[in-house]
């Protein structure tokens, strides 16, 4: 998601008084690890334990081992260690079912992976790992609910967009909470590539962090400037997995996740970024040649992003691409998919790699008056690339279970704009060229798979920063709903911390406002929340899908009057429940929060 409107080196050369001032931007590269060191002295295994893309007969685990003092996230520096892990049947380890064991060095970052096989289907299992003579903490997974002609129940979790320096991780903390899920997936913006530099009041684009105010100094990103050096998305990575509710989260249930743009840095496209300079200087260093403190030479983007997706690769407990269900594609395959039983298909697919660039939504005219880009309807431009667009479609026009899920990065519904600011819009443009609308032929062509598909569609979107419930209407004008056909629906989960309308148009009353009138110009969009951060849970039935929101309260207060992200002691609690009907295409609701889990997962033998 764009997070401002300000260009972004305007932005940095605006912060560097204030930087300079608080002592942020002069920080060297050995500080920043200095201050990562400072920040994870929790031993060989301070960054936790994680476990992701189960199936029915394996899962990954995932841990960091620092074997010596000097092996500092980023640092390149520490000797290789040899990684012991169990499964077992049992918290206390009485009954090892797998062990085995691995070696992790710098040239990895001292990350370990593991993919566990031979495991029992729908079964929960505890692990651990060894070495140097110290255990690790305990961590909770366990396998798909994939049996063939078994229907077992299906929960989990979604999330996206959490910035560490935007708030609190209570969401995770709710997660981390619950003990009905199957697994947590998570649709990007895991990290953020911003740096520490607060704005100067009343100096629009003066700084290039964001979030409260209140949490400068106690929720501050290291290291303290943009990221771009491998150095520096191994440290990010490293400091968002010190937060112990994120850990917490992490260690209790199986992840899947994805990418979006600010794992590489912000609305990023194939051969660049809005959040990129071009530069020859491929070492990044923290101040470039004729650059002010704090302003650093960003080099080539491509050799950024192969940096940056190689910290991704090492830090998040996702299979390596091109080990696993290989499809044809281009660059690095990161789309997969999952079986559940007889219930449902899950297809994660990755909108950023190859996306053609982001154009305006509207254009000057032949005779000078604005018009709607017709840029937006180009079939040259792409989202995904085409061979994964293939493969989506293929995989939702093949599929025989009742539901096909979709984790998708940005909004697949059309979203028209609304007047702001007195300004008006132009009839047929669009809110938002970085989502599906800016590629209107490659989403036209997903929705009318999804019309002549036997399965019900359901995608499950982030990005967005606010909570939705949409209809996927095959032509989205006036005619809809009294002569349109919705093919499928779309839930869109709330951000972790990072701004929502609220923040972005400065009150509540403000974003309430905003989302009446989204609703009014939209009105496939049922249900519409810009106030509220936390996650959605979704819970899936032959009869029907359900999603619940979770917000997070300060005093009961999801940020009406107050800003609970800045709160260690907010909670994450119930705010309302939307379903989808099977063979209905359409979203229902309200309806009462989901109940308890039809089935729970075996205990392994």
């Amino acid at each position: 998601m764009h997070d401002s409107a300000v260009p972004r080196r305007a932005l940095l050369r605006g912060g560097v008084a204030a930087a300079a001032s608080l002592g942020a931007a002069a920080l060297t590269p050995q500080q920043a690890l200095a201050s990562v060191a400072e920040a994870t002295r929790a031993g060989v295994f301070g960054f936790g334990v994680a476990s992701g893309d189960a199936t029915a007969t394996e899962v990954l685990l995932w841990t960091r081992v620092t074997p010596s003092p000097d092996a500092v996230p980023g640092s390149g520096l520490g000797p290789s260690s040899r990684v012991e892990w169990e499964v077992a049947a049992d918290q206390g380890f009485r009954r090892v079912v797998k062990r085995g064991s691995t070696t992790t060095d710098a040239r990895r970052d001292h990350t370990v992976k593991v993919v566990v096989t031979g495991l029992a289907p729908y079964t929960r299992y505890w692990y651990r790992f060894r070495t140097r003579g110290v255990t690790s903490p305990i961590g909770r997974t366990q396998t798909s609910p994939d049996e063939p002609g078994r229907t077992h129940a299906l929960r989990l979790a979604f999330v996206s967009c959490s910035n560490y320096t935007g708030g609190y991780f209570t969401a995770y903390r709710g997660i981390a909470a619950r003990d009905d899920l199957d697994l947590v997936l998570h649709l990007g913006d895991y990290v953020y590539e911003y740096g520490n530099t607060p704005g100067v009041p009343g100096v629009p684009g003066s700084g290039d962090r964001y979030g409260p105010v209140a949490l400068v100094g106690k929720r501050d990103h290291q290291p303290p400037v943009e990221m771009v050096s491998l150095q520096d998305y191994r440290v990010r990575h490293a400091l968002y997995k010190t937060d112990p509710d994120l850990q917490a989260a992490h260690a209790r249930f199986p992840w899947v996740v994805i990418f979006d743009d600010h794992e590489i840095t912000n609305d990023a496209y194939a051969t660049g970024a809005e959040n990129h300079e071009q530069q020859d200087d491929p070492d990044t260093p923290y101040t470039g040649p004729g650059e002010p403190a704090g302003v650093r030479a960003e080099g080539d983007f491509l050799a950024r992003r192969a940096r940056a997706f190689q910290a991704y690769r090492e830090w998040m407990p996702i299979r390596e691409p091109s080990t696993w269900q290989p499809r044809p594609h281009r660059g690095e395959q990161f789309f997969r998919r999952f079986r559940f039983g007889d219930l449902a298909d899950l297809s994660v697919i990755e909108t950023r790699q190859n996306r053609s660039q982001q154009v305006p939504t509207t254009v000057t005219g032949p005779g000078g008056a604005p018009v709607v880009n017709p840029a937006l309807a180009d079939r040259s431009r792409h989202l995904p690339e085409p061979e994964q667009l293939a493969w989506l479609v293929d995989g939702v026009l093949r599929s025989r279970r009742p539901w096909h899920l979709v984790g998708n990065q940005t909004v697949l519904a059309r979203v028209y704009a609304v007047p702001r600011d007195g300004v008006g819009v132009l009839p047929g443009q669009v809110f938002n060229a970085d989502q599906w609308d800016g590629y209107q032929a490659d989403q036209a062509a997903l929705l009318a798979a999804m019309g002549r598909a036997s399965t019900d569609p359901v995608v499950l979107t982030g990005d967005i920063h606010s909570s939705w419930a949409n209809e996927l209407p095959e032509r989205p004008d006036a005619t809809y709903p009294s002569a349109g056909r919705s093919v499928g629906v779309e839930f869109v989960c709330p951000s972790v911390t990072s701004d929502g309308f609220k923040e972005v148009l400065g009150t509540a009353a403000a974003a309430q406002a905003t989302t009446a009138a989204v609703q009014a110009a939209n009105p496939w969009v049922r249900y519409l929340d810009g106030i509220g951060h936390g996650y959605a849970v979704v819970d899936v039935t032959p009869q029907r899908v359900q999603t619940d929101f979770f917000f997070i309260r300060s005093g009961g207060d999801k940020g009406l009057a107050l800003d609970p992200r800045g709160d260690p002691q907010a909670q994450a609690t119930w705010e309302s429940s939307w379903q989808t009907v099977k063979g209905s295409h359409r979203v229902s609701g309200p309806v009462a929060q989901l109940g308890p889990r039809s089935d729970s997962p075996r205990t392994a033998r």
